[in-house]
């Protein structure tokens, strides 16, 4: 690969990254994008504004030469009308030549003038037309601008919204929550405790009355056996 389609080469990828660069940086900088189309758009109207200028100066040439050279062309035609009129035919001759060499001439600048005229009517309509467009492109960035500006705010403030977590206070909540009910749970649990604790008591004490009752029945029984077997022997003695 020669030196110089290396360069050329290296060139193009650097413009590439330019230019990419650039673009990113005119989607986030819209105003950027729109005011360079428009300075560029400027520019050329500029360009165009000499040219057209141009093309009307060559306009008004071309006119200047045809309304004095028509001017000449009446003045030779009255001086021929005198040769003729006095029978001066050497001079009347010199004149038609001059004559029919005016009216060559003024043909060809009457087809000038109509080409120079339709030149700067075409040149006025273009300039008028990047104008337009100029205007047209400034209109278009305040509007589009607007509508950047009025969607961000809404995004700003969507993001807002957004960000307004309630977490915090569901937390809160949810604390609070907590605490009661471990709250009415303890409360639950004393009740449930002093409860637990009588019918311990209650359990003992029927044990105990049962445990008391037994001996009784068995001091009961003792004494009946007792009885029963003094009258057996008693009744055998008699």
């Amino acid at each position: 690969m020669s030196d110089s389609n290396f360069i050329a080469r290296l060139s193009n990828l650097w413009s590439g990254f330019v230019s990419l660069w650039i673009t990113d940086v005119e989607k986030r900088h819209p105003e950027i994008a729109y005011q360079n189309s428009i300075d560029s758009m400027i520019s050329k109207y500029t360009k165009l504004k000499a040219a057209t200028a141009a093309i009307i100066r060559r306009r008004q040439d071309v006119e200047a030469r045809l309304k004095a050279e028509q001017a000449e062309l009446a003045s030779i035609t009255a001086d021929l009308e005198g040769a003729i009129a006095t029978n001066q035919d050497d001079l009347a001759v010199v004149l038609i030549q001059k004559k029919n060499a005016l009216d060559a001439s003024v043909a060809a600048l009457q087809e000038d003038m109509k080409i120079a005229q339709t030149d700067a009517d075409d040149a006025k309509d273009s300039l008028l037309q990047v104008k337009g467009e100029i205007d047209k492109l400034k209109a278009e960035k305040d509007r589009m601008l607007a509508q950047m500006h009025s969607a961000q705010a809404r995004v700003s403030i969507q993001n807002q919204l957004e960000g307004l977590s309630v977490d915090a206070e569901v937390k809160a909540l949810s604390n609070v929550r907590d605490h009661i009910k471990n709250t009415v749970a303890e409360a639950n649990l004393g009740q449930e405790l002093r409860s637990s604790d009588l019918d311990v008591r209650l359990a003992k004490l029927r044990q105990s009355s049962g445990a008391v009752t037994a001996k009784q029945q068995l001091e009961d029984m003792k004494k009946a056996r007792a009885g029963q077997a003094e009258a057996n022997s008693g009744g055998k003695t008699m």
